[in-house]
């Protein structure tokens, strides 16, 4: 790939963001609305700036092995969702949303598979992944207000039902509902944040 498609993003004062030297995705969409007209070469090539993108992306919040798997989940979400792409609309928030919600889940199963692993194997050493990835979520959650981090971290991590929820919190079961989506639309709009 050529040096002059990679910009640097000025991410402000996050240290591990800053001059992160992401892809620029802003090409993709015309790319994309060429291959939903069937255009395969377009298709490959805007696949593959994504992918590219997405080690750049997914390297400085994942564990080495992770990486891969996530990227190709991603790429398969991307592929099973092309037609919903709106080529009218920036590419970038599109596939910044899918790419971090494979990432999250990532995250969500790597924090389950610690509490597993805690349980089993006390004393073994090799946690390191867990622990990368449960400090990553915890910087993560941490850009939301308290109620909502924990509505969200119980709802979309821990599988607790709203009406738990509601039981361990003290929130009513409707405010729990409205946390968990401010929580979700902060999150998205932080991402798309962290693209501009």
């Amino acid at each position: 790939m050529a040096q002059d498609t990679v910009k640097v993003v000025d991410f402000g004062d996050a240290p591990s963001r800053r001059k992160a030297g992401l892809i620029d995705l802003s090409p993709v969409g015309p790319m994309m609305a060429k291959a939903q007209k069937g255009d395969k070469r377009a298709y490959e090539e805007a696949l593959s700036l994504c992918q590219d993108w997405l080690k750049r992306y997914l390297s400085q919040r994942l564990a080495p092995d992770q990486v891969d798997d996530v990227i190709q989940e991603t790429l398969m979400a991307v592929h099973r969702k092309r037609h919903t792409y709106d080529s009218t609309r920036p590419f970038p928030p599109w596939f910044v949303a899918i790419a971090r919600f494979k990432w999250l889940d990532k995250l969500r199963e790597a924090y389950k598979a610690e509490e597993v692993e805690l349980d089993d194997n006390h004393g073994i050493d090799g946690h390191e992944e867990q622990v990368v990835s449960r400090i990553v979520l915890e910087r993560v959650l941490g850009h939301l207000p308290e109620a909502q981090a924990t509505v969200l971290k119980l709802a979309k991590i821990e599988g607790r039902s709203i009406e738990e929820i509601a039981q361990m919190t003290g929130q009513s079961a409707s405010l729990v509902k409205v946390n968990i989506h401010r929580a979700r639309k902060k999150l998205m709009k932080t991402l798309e944040n962290s693209y501009e």
